[in-house]
């Protein structure tokens, strides 16, 4: 019986992986949803609008983008771990993947077992912005000694609790040695508005939205958080390189789907994703929203993961951060 058993066992086993690999043969034979779990129009979901286009053109498939946008992008992605693992559900994520298990008290998945790195996407830089009429900074060291004259009174915005936006400030205020008071807005635009109109001082805003004000002369970009400079602002120097060595924030965007994905499926939306990416229109389109092309091998993309949760962890538990 016990031999008996083994065979039959093995025997299904081989069905199974002769079925996964006749699916994957024919991948993909219908739509593929790609899940953006922000609302529209942001970086995140032009990058995943741009891609799904031309990867549907290359695989013969609609990429059907679907915004599921709601608690830090915690909707979405709690979504796409409860999805089937058959290669039709697919999502872009940001540093949130890396930053919202320390900053929420409980979350509905885990975003190391419950999901297939696919690839690593792009980089949008930040750049520390301040109002065009602040005729005295115009450098990190000026932004540093400022808020040093001045502890607990010199206010920057960001999009909310646990952005990029916000984190990248925290980051400098503990490279810095310096106490900048942090005031949340639900979003780029509003935090931006009242940069432009004086009530705050400072934002670490998203090359995205910020370069139309700083080419319209109404803010001033004094440096960006990349650990090079942002090709779309190549006259702005880095943070690390205006005076504070070691210094790196930058907010990537990334690949993911549900954990179980069968490997040649992974494996065929890499290369698409590698292959779309180098189109001279995505990389026209990239550069139009000031974002800058990496793509990745799953297991890469896997290490850098990792690699952001040990840096953020120890940044969001030192200075105290939450989201909820």
């Amino acid at each position: 019986m016990n031999r008996r058993h083994l065979l039959a066992v093995a025997a299904a086993c081989c069905l199974a992986a002769g079925t996964a690999a006749a699916q994957s043969a024919d991948y993909p034979n219908r739509p593929v949803k790609w899940v953006v779990p922000f609302p529209p129009a942001g970086a995140m979901d032009v990058i995943a609008r741009t891609l799904g286009e031309h990867m549907g053109q290359a695989l013969g498939q609609t990429f059907v983008i679907e915004n599921k946008p709601g608690a830090g992008g915690n909707i979405g992605v709690d979504m796409v771990a409860k999805s089937p693992a058959d290669g039709y559900t697919m999502m872009i994520v940001a540093n949130g993947m890396a930053v919202n298990q320390f900053l929420y008290a409980r979350l509905s998945y885990d975003p190391v077992k419950d999901f297939t790195p696919v690839s690593l996407v792009a980089v949008v830089p930040n750049v520390l912005v301040t109002h065009a009429a602040r005729a005295k900074v115009h450098t990190v060291p000026e932004v540093i000694a400022q808020a040093r004259s001045r502890p607990g009174e010199v206010m920057y915005a960001s999009a909310g609790n646990g952005t990029s936006i916000h984190l990248a400030a925290e980051l400098f205020n503990s490279m810095a040695g310096v106490d900048m008071v942090h005031v949340p807005y639900k979003g780029s635009g509003p935090a931006v508005t009242d940069l432009i109109g004086g009530q705050v001082e400072y934002m670490f805003d998203s090359v995205t939205s910020a370069r139309p004000h700083i080419e319209s002369g109404k803010l001033r970009a004094i440096a960006v958080t990349t650990a090079k400079r942002s090709s779309a602002l190549p006259g702005v120097p880095t943070i690390a390189e205006s005076g504070l060595p070691g210094y790196e924030l930058a907010p990537w965007f990334a690949v993911y789907m549900p954990a179980g994905t069968p490997q040649p499926v992974v494996k065929k939306i890499n290369q698409a994703l590698l292959d779309a990416m180098k189109l001279p229109a995505v990389q026209q389109r990239f550069a139009a929203i000031g974002a800058e092309p990496i793509g990745s091998t799953p297991q890469q993309l896997a290490r850098h993961l990792q690699a952001e949760m040990d840096k953020w962890g120890k940044v969001i538990r030192e200075r105290g951060i939450r989201a909820d």
